[in-house]
């Protein structure tokens, strides 16, 4: 893109609504000083949190609805009340080409359906996927995907998630060929289920894509830093995302504890402070925020419903980024590229 993207945010949802997701715009706006935003939802609500940021003076439009999806609203009922709601707005701002990404903070499922619905799956693409960066021990952090939008996929499915989970990589993390793994119960090759063998093989047939396939990866090495791209069905993934984010949690209570629990504790807690606030940044879901949406004909990304301004922040930082480098596009070309004959050879 030629110019800055213009960033779409439902300000109504996630647990505090325009405080946080305005304030994380005007964050936001020291890492992309020209990004435009279009915020929906109550216009009087937003523009007083928008009046505390001298930075959003300009480049700001705010398109008033009364209507909201609610946190335990079905997708279908989603679906039925999107077309008014903050959340069906940002999401058509998208789709008319008005915004280049929308944000949300709301309701995943709805979000999801929502999103499917109004800018249909990419060409070649047979679901979309959501996926988000993950704190590692290595340089980078890891792209996993699937993380809950499909609870059963077959091979194709997982094939077409690595596409996307290395062109995510690829823009995000800026690494050419991104190492790809298939997350299975083990990593010897005969390991795991008829589905998880297969994409196996049309993955290590694909040599003409832009990912380097490194075969299967278990669940206690997600954080080691070994890949780059981790591949899943929705079921799995989602329960591993909820497990790294508890066990992080867990760590986290556990040192508070262990710090507090006498004099000498708290002594040692002085000395080892730099160590303690560097885990607790590392640790902190605010730092890793905003799930993409990927195999739409369009870009959408998912906050966290709890993130701080500088979780919106970050989410806003996936979203201009992913929108910058034309995310789609460079999916739908690494589509084109797949080399059909080798995956029906692998397959036969």
């Amino acid at each position: 893109m030629n110019q800055a993207p213009r960033i779409a945010i439902d300000a109504m949802g996630g647990d505090v609504g325009p405080e946080v997701m305005v304030g994380g715009a005007a964050a936001s706006r020291a890492d992309f000083p020209d990004l435009h935003f279009l915020f929906f939802g109550d216009e009087a609500a937003i523009r007083t949190e928008i009046a505390k940021h001298k930075n959003l003076s300009d480049n700001v439009d705010v398109i008033h609805t009364d209507g909201v999806i609610a946190g335990e609203d079905k997708p279908s009922q989603a679906l039925r009340r999107s077309k008014d709601s903050s959340m069906g707005l940002a999401i058509a701002a998208v789709k008319q080409g008005d915004a280049e990404a929308a944000l949300s903070a709301g309701n995943t499922g709805a979000l999801m359906a929502i999103a499917k619905v109004a800018l249909r799956t990419m060409e070649g693409i047979e679901r979309p996927a959501i996926s988000a960066l993950l704190p590692t021990l290595g340089k980078t952090d890891v792209v996993m995907l699937d993380l809950g939008a499909n609870a059963e996929c077959d091979a194709e499915n997982l094939v077409q998630f690595a596409v996307m989970g290395a062109a995510y990589a690829r823009t995000v993390l800026d690494i050419e060929r991104p190492r790809t793994a298939l997350l299975n119960i083990g990593t010897e090759e005969l390991k795991g289920t008829g589905i998880l063998q297969e994409a196996s093989a049309q993955l290590r047939a694909a040599e003409a894509l832009p990912l380097e396939f490194t075969g299967f990866i278990e669940g206690d090495r997600l954080s080691r830093g070994h890949v780059d791209v981790i591949v899943t069905d929705g079921f799995s993934g989602n329960i591993a995302l909820k497990t790294i984010e508890g066990t992080a949690r867990f760590v986290a209570d556990l040192i508070r504890q262990a710090f507090t629990s006498s004099l000498r504790s708290k002594f040692g807690f002085l000395l080892s402070r730099p160590a303690a606030h560097l885990l607790r940044r590392t640790l902190d879901p605010n730092n890793h925020n905003g799930g993409v949406f990927l195999g739409l004909n369009g870009l959408v990304v998912k906050s966290h419903g709890g993130a701080d301004a500088n979780g919106v922040r970050n989410a806003i930082g996936v979203a201009a980024k992913m929108a910058m480098a034309d995310i789609t596009r460079k999916i739908s070309t690494d589509l084109e590229n797949f080399p059909k004959q080798a995956i029906k050879d692998a397959a036969e």
